[in-house]
């Protein structure tokens, strides 16, 4: 039978990519990760902005691209134009300017729905790795490597990890929606 530490250990990977996600929802402060997803075409590749240039943040709320290769600065204001971000760019011929707004309450709510479809993502993806574990368990035992105690006893330890897991989903997301909320 597979230890559990396999299954422990996909959660527990799951919990990064959800705060991964978490990272690249805007609060209103600028923050190089959330244009960690945003793609612009470079030679024909599509390459995420944070490959082809530099990001600072001069301030809390500006973060400034500099493309390595000049040529790119419209792909890459167009990439931006066209994500999730809710930002439009400056593109003054040198670099792109982005200033983050101070978030409207409508904008803080569609965050918010955003954050709760991101849990919800990460809640669907552990129990994925739960029924993967039972299943395991039961075909184990089927091959007679289980007792029947030991099914039970190991189908108990697969449901008390998956609850301690989707308290912490639940946890990340409240944390997450209060920080959307007081800024």
């Amino acid at each position: 039978m597979a230890d559990l530490k396999e299954f422990e250990h996909k959660m527990d990977r799951t919990l990064e990519v959800l705060a991964s996600d978490f990272a690249a929802v805007r609060a209103g402060r600028a923050n190089a990760q959330v244009l960690d997803r945003i793609m612009v075409g470079y030679y024909g590749v599509d390459t995420p902005i944070n490959q082809v240039g530099t990001i600072s943040s001069p301030d809390a709320r500006t973060l400034i691209i500099q493309p390595w290769d000049g040529s790119l600065l419209k792909a890459i204001e167009k990439a931006i134009q066209t994500s999730e971000l809710g930002i439009n760019p400056q593109n003054d011929g040198r670099v792109i300017r982005l200033v983050f707004p101070q978030l409207t309450e409508e904008r803080r709510k569609e965050l918010s729905k955003q954050v709760k479809k991101y849990g919800e993502d990460a809640k669907v993806a552990v129990r994925n790795v739960r029924r993967d574990a039972v299943e395991s368990v039961k075909k184990a035992q089927k091959k007679s490597e289980l007792t029947e105690d030991d099914e039970k006893k190991a189908e108990k330890d697969i449901q008390d990890m998956t609850d301690k897991f989707i308290k912490k989903i639940d946890d990340m997301c409240a944390k997450k929606d209060k920080e959307l909320m007081e800024i």
